[in-house]
């Protein structure tokens, strides 16, 4: 197992894999797709790259997105990582969960409530409104866990 596992957090893609997102999340031991793939074929490119985890979203429907969970809990690197799409739908009871990931907002987040790390990786699909395209990287290394938001365009 290497000292440092790399965890790319990526969301609400909406059928946009972008090059910059497969460039920033190549030497993932693991990627996390937070919902609003749209597409397979989104899944069948970020595949490529690593194992993954992946949830589905508010605009996610038809031949194997459907059979995808609402949310989902992952064990990787000694961390519980609880991911769902919308931080509306996070339960209350958090315990034994040390990193959650969501998406939906488009609104890249790295903030620490109590002892967990929320983490919302922001959209790396077609770009709304002003808001940057972005994917997120989480490191966890010897107990500890990090987060980064990597801008993907100008």
């Amino acid at each position: 197992m290497p000292s440092a596992i790399r965890i790319g957090l990526i969301s609400d893609t909406h059928n946009l894999v972008r090059s910059e997102a497969l460039a920033a999340l190549e030497g993932c031991e693991h990627i996390v797709h937070a919902g609003d793939i749209c597409r397979p074929a989104v899944l069948d490119t970020l595949a490529a790259l690593a194992p993954m985890t992946v949830v589905r979203g508010n605009n996610d429907s038809g031949e194997r997105i459907d059979e995808l969970p609402e949310h989902t809990t992952l064990a990787i690197g000694g961390a519980r990582i609880f991911v769902v799409h919308d931080i509306a739908d996070v339960p209350r009871d958090l315990a034994g969960i040390d990193v959650v990931v969501t998406g939906h907002s488009h609104k890249p987040l790295v903030e620490r409530r109590g002892g967990v790390l929320f983490v919302n990786p922001g959209s790396a699909g077609p770009r709304r409104f002003k808001l940057p395209v972005t994917v997120g990287l989480l490191t966890i290394e010897r107990g500890n866990i990090d987060a980064r938001i990597v801008p993907l365009i100008d």
